[in-house]
């Protein structure tokens, strides 16, 4: 840490869009998992994963109390999965963000279903009361071949799971679905059985990205050969497909993210016809669509 910032980063740092304006905290530096094949997020040297040190935590949220005090609205844990923590050490943290930043009105992070799975509903319940109350949930699919393929860890069953925790806890649940992770071949059961999973949790938040490999294919394609890249019509077509399958009461969809070409925004299922509407007519007349230029993919 220096004297002119109290919070010492190791970059990347990566957080939800929707976090742009909280205090990024770590707690822990990269993922414990860190073996999805699709990711790159955590693979540099120096994001090699481990729990950040109790007391370097404590200190830096005393300096931020200090140098923020209350200006500050929302919290986000990092890295890749705060909730591996202890339960006990998370509540230690938790109670700290309360004396240092006392404003504070909401407090979240990524979550690993895997380590969610590792919680009783009662240790998550002491975390929502102690203000924790947003996780984000990459399930990236409900297929499960599709999630062996990409060694994701996972299964529709342990993602759901997860997702029923949280809302018995009483923490709200921003989901995420990767289009186009089946490719060709595995589209339209990665869709629809995303979509499965999706309308058997019934989450608060929905976003959708655009996957994308900057660093390139390779570690993907080691574990999945046969995947292929959807085009823009085929990503649209999937698209289609899981807007028209979601049963959902209320949910806040996003697909925003700079990786998605289509922007598409709602209330699912208030605004489900709407947005059924905004992708067909990309599908049949794409050069009328507002679309995003290919080449700002992925950033």
């Amino acid at each position: 840490m220096t004297d002119s910032f109290p919070i010492r980063y190791v970059d990347p740092v990566f957080r939800p869009p929707s976090e742009a304006e909280s205090l990024i905290l770590p707690v822990t530096d990269g993922c414990s998992w860190n073996q999805c094949t699709f990711c790159e997020m955590y693979t540099a040297p120096q994001k090699k994963f481990r729990a950040r040190d109790a007391t370097e935590t404590m200190e830096t949220l005393r300096r931020c109390g200090e140098r923020f005090g209350s200006d500050m609205r929302r919290v986000f844990l990092a890295d890749g999965d705060a909730l591996v923590l202890p339960t006990r050490r998370l509540l230690e943290i938790l109670a700290a963000i309360r004396k240092h930043l006392p404003a504070v009105r909401r407090v979240s992070s990524y979550c690993l279903p895997r380590n969610l799975n590792k919680k009783s509903v009662d240790e998550l319940k002491q975390l929502s009361a102690a203000g924790f109350s947003m996780a984000y949930v990459g399930a990236e699919s409900g297929d499960d071949e599709v999630l062996a393929k990409v060694h994701k860890g996972e299964t529709f069953d342990s993602t759901r799971e997860a997702l029923d925790k949280l809302q018995q806890a009483g923490i709200k649940r921003s989901v995420m679905i990767l289009n186009g992770l089946g490719g060709k071949v595995l589209s339209q059961q990665h869709a629809e059985n995303s979509a499965r999973l999706v309308n058997a949790t019934q989450p608060e938040f929905l976003a959708t990205l655009v996957v994308s490999f900057p660093q390139g294919e390779e570690r993907f394609r080691a574990g999945f050969p046969e995947w292929t890249p959807c085009d823009p019509h085929e990503l649209f077509s999937e698209m289609e497909t899981l807007i028209s399958e979601l049963e959902l009461k209320r949910t806040v969809f996003r697909s925003d993210h700079v990786s998605n070409r289509l922007v598409l925004k709602g209330t699912l299922a208030a605004e489900k016809p709407r947005l059924l509407n905004e992708i067909r007519a990309a599908i049949e007349f794409p050069e009328q669509a507002r679309l995003r230029p290919i080449r700002i993919q992925g950033l």
